[in-house]
């Protein structure tokens, strides 16, 4: 399903194509939007992303109009996964007013959906800001065992609702979707970067959460992806509320992985992260000329972190430490590694340190789940872990919903 010979662009469409397994997009709109577009031209990807989306939501408000809310419904979830993507390219700050623009309408589209489904709006107070969320109700009025989905670095909770939320409600649970500081809503619109110690984040979360009459205080999971496998490890840890952790992929420090993947001299390897970043600046030049490089630690990692270089990102990321708290995870943990996912290198080390009943599942080319989060056959890992998780909080699968 290539679209793009440029491979910064084909990564973003990815974001959509992946999407199409829980109706968050079609091939055909996508290669529509694909087709009219100039390869590595910003400019025109997020303008004919956004036609795109905005021509789906038309569609889902007229089917709105008429009563028809399923399809209303399909419509508006498409259409904010296509505003979405339009705003990859355009990551960054100052922050471009496009992006604002567009998010808000995906915001939009995405709650025009959520009325339509069992998607009930909260919010969290962090720290005197509002963290905006969706609980996702099974089944109304009934007590369920309940999902916490964790999110990763540049996703956000709309994205997390094919991932994370569809899986859960077909298989009985509510579902919690939440962005912290550093995602979504919360970094775009309050501004707030992310931070290392997600145990701060997660903690009121739950707190909300445990308000809720249709929530087993006795059946809650917290799942994670990407680098929401580390907030959630994070949060778990020395939390009695969480009774199971399911982290994808399973995560070391950071700094490690980053010692281990930086082309720089032993002695600078030895010393991050207490390095001026005027040190290591120079070594990073040869990668900012690569396209997805510089969207990665430039338009990405500056942003999110509230760096003001590549440097200074990297060295906070360098923060970034599970080995201080992972003694105290005490619920059943699943821990996934995938096979050509570099932040999976040190799953293995993750899941050896762990001493609370611990499950490793290894996803492998072989069964079609290598790659970053197994997003292109995110339903074997959802078996395997929802499966794993029934199992651990004696939930019986139930017949789908939807």
């Amino acid at each position: 399903m290539r679209l793009f010979e440029d491979r910064l662009f084909q990564r973003f469409a990815d974001r959509a194509l992946m999407t199409m397994t829980g109706g968050g997009a079609e091939y055909g709109e996508c290669a529509l939007a694909a087709s009219r577009i100039t390869e590595g031209d910003a400019d025109s990807w997020h303008r004919e992303w956004t036609a795109t989306a905005d021509m789906v939501a038309e569609w889902g408000g007229r089917s709105d109009e008429k009563g028809h809310a399923v399809s209303a419904a399909e419509a508006y979830h498409r259409a904010s996964t296509y505003y979405r993507v339009a705003n990859f390219p355009l990551f960054g700050y100052p922050v471009d007013l496009r992006l604002t623009e567009t998010f808000r309408k995906e915001c939009e589209a995405f709650e025009r959906m959520a009325a339509l489904r069992r998607l009930r709006p909260t919010e969290v107070d962090y720290e005197g800001v509002e963290l905006h969320g969706y609980l996702c109700l099974a089944a109304k009025d009934e007590v369920r065992p309940t999902v916490i989905a964790v999110n990763g670095y540049d996703s956000n909770l709309h994205e997390m609702y094919w991932s994370h939320a569809i899986p859960a409600l077909k298989r009985g649970y509510h579902c919690l979707l939440m962005d912290g500081p550093g995602q979504g809503r919360t970094l775009i619109e309050h501004g707030l970067t992310l931070r290392p110690d997600w145990e701060h984040v997660l903690g009121p979360i739950i707190k909300r959460l445990l308000t809720y009459p249709e929530v087993d205080p006795e059946r809650l999971a917290v799942m994670g992806w990407s680098l929401g496998g580390y907030f959630a490890a994070r949060g778990a840890a020395g939390d009695p509320r969480v009774k199971a952790l399911v982290v994808d992929p399973g995560q070391w420090d950071q700094l490690e992985l980053l010692r281990e993947a930086m082309s720089i001299p032993a002695e600078l390897k030895e010393a991050l992260p207490d390095l001026d970043p005027d040190v290591l600046a120079p070594y990073l030049e040869e990668a900012l000329a690569d396209r997805i490089h510089h969207w990665e630690l430039v338009q990405r990692g500056q942003w999110i972190h509230g760096a003001g270089s590549p440097a200074e990102y990297l060295l906070d990321l360098a923060r970034y430490n599970i080995s201080e708290v992972v003694d105290d995870i005490a619920c059943p943990t699943f821990v996934a590694t995938t096979e050509s996912d570099l932040l999976s290198a040190r799953a293995g080390t993750f899941f050896a340190r762990l001493r609370c009943p611990k499950t490793l599942k290894a996803f492998t080319r072989a069964e079609g789940a290598a790659g970053h989060c197994e997003l292109w056959n995110r339903s074997r890992f959802t078996q395997q872990a929802f499966d794993w998780l029934s199992e651990t909080l004696r939930h019986p699968v139930e017949p789908p919903l939807f």
